[in-house]
């Protein structure tokens, strides 16, 4: 299923089968004393393995960088600008559909890659209007955090706290650090979301949430309840 993988032959055979192309998007930043820097990367490469493991598709190279102005400045963490990264994606997105691809996916990684994807998935859509583009970001996302999750989101925010942390366990426990895990719950400033606050400045450890409820079994449930819900609207279309 990886691009990587395979010869430019096998990918011409995926794509006369009619299969989906699938982007991994993520990014390079903090995930607190815990998780490694491309946290947002392997779990765009997670739900990409999982859903191809369900609809015929070929997994291409993943994106590692992506918005992250909001943790800019901390160690390790690298950002593009919005037009750098919507630039970068669109141009991918045309390498795909003028080798054949009609049917492609983005699983992303990262929340604030959202808007700037949607944004990209609108153009591509304008100038190739019978193509089908779908971005995955955690489907059904409100029902499953309800189910699975012991311990409540930062004012509707995640990062780096029992989801993210479990959906690692489940798919790179070798990376994850369960004993330097923490619970952070900041004071939210009264400007937060008015202004342009960092979530940077507001977070001592960069964990906004309860990471020490993670578990490998938690995470792989809720990846595999992701991919299916992907893979029915997939074979749906």
């Amino acid at each position: 299923m990886l691009a990587r993988e395979m010869t430019r032959f096998e990918v011409q055979e995926r794509i006369e089968a009619g299969d989906w192309a699938i982007l991994p998007v993520g990014a390079c930043e903090q995930h607190g004393p815990h998780l490694p820097l491309g946290t947002d990367v392997y779990l765009a490469e997670y739900q990409a393995e999982e859903i191809a493991d369900r609809v015929p598709a070929v997994v291409f190279p993943s994106v590692n960088f992506g918005y992250s102005w909001v943790w800019k400045g901390l160690p390790g963490t690298l950002t593009l600008s919005q037009q750098t990264f919507n630039l970068l994606i669109y141009e991918l997105l045309e390498s795909l559909i003028e080798q054949g691809f009609d049917k492609i996916m983005i699983t992303n990684g990262h929340d604030s890659n959202v808007k700037a994807l949607r944004y990209v998935q609108r153009d591509i859509v304008d100038a190739h209007p019978d193509v089908e583009l779908l971005i995955i970001f955690y489907p059904n996302m409100k029902d499953v955090y309800q189910r699975y999750m012991e311990s409540p989101m930062w004012h509707g925010m995640f990062h780096a706290e029992e989801f993210e942390t479990s959906l690692m366990l489940a798919y790179r426990d070798d990376l994850v650090h369960m004993d330097r895990a923490v619970c952070e719950y900041p004071s939210k400033p009264a400007l937060y979301g008015l202004d342009a606050s960092s979530l940077a400045t507001i977070s001592a450890s960069g964990v906004y949430g309860d990471a020490t409820y993670a578990s490998r079994e938690k995470g792989k449930a809720m990846a595999a309840e992701f991919a299916d819900y992907v893979a029915e609207i997939a074979r749906s279309l």
